[in-house]
């Protein structure tokens, strides 16, 4: 008789065995659709079992639990948000959590972003803290070894997407930003400076202004050429972007640019201070970066935008007042609508970009 329960007994361990290994390899037919499961840290597996299978991520918890009371001395289920959009097998649910295959949310950082913009972006992407994100990158520190002179990270927290798991610290995005634009410095620009020159200051600041007065790539160098010889003759930039900056570290915010805008005395604002202000204004990308490193040849000292998301460059400063004639006449019929409008795709300034006007 106790041999006849014993083999009763080996049978269904033998059936239970195989229903599970059977389960663990195949996928939930019923699954529902994508959804995303969030598991706090210190959940047990119970837990996060019953979780997914509310979920409808798994069919039955069984299997899944048997997997990881198998593995529990080696492998833990990590906490996180993770996605799930398609059926998977138990085991490779298992495999999902044990790796820590979170979801990553995508953040976009446009070139030319400032601080300020990225504070308010990170905020709405990743709930980060705008004060907590410009309180640590308003602070050099971390940056000191490539640029001394840096009064804060504005500029070298490099425009691009990132990915990020759901909450993640401003720390660690200031580091990830830092570390591309280190990752950008020594393999595009590393024949360019050394760490610590007065020159990859100087660069990366002139580069801001460059991203910051035009969106067309093309005519990078060409801005920053005019810049660059504005600078050797001792002319002041006059750069409207260094305006709206000196107004934002003020905590304004800056529609049409004033009399009042341009006299504002602040070291950034190059309407009334000589030279290149004392840091970057935003983040430039690449091409504004190699714009900065080479500023195109030529004898253009003005450029007044020609109202199709490009400039007109001037050699003299009577040649640039017929072109900002011309720019606020048309301005003017286009606010009126007797004008056609620009092409598709095509950027209208503001009026307050006066770019180099007298």
């Amino acid at each position: 008789m106790k041999r006849k329960l014993a083999a009763v007994a080996a049978g269904l361990g033998l059936a239970v065995a195989a229903w599970v290994v059977r389960d663990l390899y195949h996928p939930y037919r019923a699954f529902p659709g994508s959804t995303i499961v969030l598991i706090e840290p210190g959940t047990d597996a119970r837990s996060i079992a019953n979780l997914l299978v509310a979920r409808g991520v798994l069919a039955q918890r069984i299997p899944f639990l048997v997997r990881y009371w198998l593995g529990r001395a080696h492998n833990h289920l990590k906490a996180g948000e993770y996605l799930f959009d398609r059926p998977l097998r138990p085991i490779d649910v298992y495999r999902k959590l044990v790796q820590g295959d979170v979801y990553l949310y995508a953040v976009v950082i446009p070139e030319g972003s400032d601080r300020f913009a990225m504070a308010r972006i990170l905020e709405e992407r990743l709930a980060i803290s705008p004060a907590e994100f410009l309180r640590m990158t308003g602070q050099a520190a971390l940056i000191r070894d490539l640029d001394p002179q840096a009064p804060s990270l504005e500029g070298y927290l490099f425009p691009d997407t990132y990915r990020f798991p759901r909450r993640t610290g401003a720390a660690t995005v200031v580091a990830t930003m830092l570390a591309r634009f280190r990752h950008i410095l020594q393999t595009r620009f590393h024949n360019e400076f050394s760490p610590g020159s007065k020159k990859l200051h100087e660069a990366v600041t002139l580069a801001s202004l460059v991203e910051k007065e035009t969106p067309d790539p093309a005519e990078r160098p060409v801005v920053a050429g005019v810049f660059a010889r504005r600078l050797e003759k001792g002319m002041p930039l006059q750069c409207d972007p260094t305006v709206i900056y000196a107004a934002e570290l003020d905590h304004r915010t800056l529609g049409r640019i004033t009399t009042g805008d341009l006299n504002f005395n602040s070291p950034f604002n190059t309407y009334r201070h000589a030279g290149l202000p004392p840091g970057p204004i935003a983040s430039p990308g690449e091409v504004s970066l190699r714009a900065a490193f080479h500023p195109a040849e030529g004898a253009a000292l003005y450029f007044v935008s020609n109202n199709h998301a490009g400039h007109i460059f001037a050699q003299t400063l009577a040649e640039h007042q017929r072109n900002v004639a011309r720019y606020r006449k048309e301005m003017a019929a286009l606010r009126r609508g007797d004008s056609p409008k620009p092409a598709a795709g095509s950027k209208t300034p503001a009026p307050h970009r006066r770019s180099q006007a007298p």
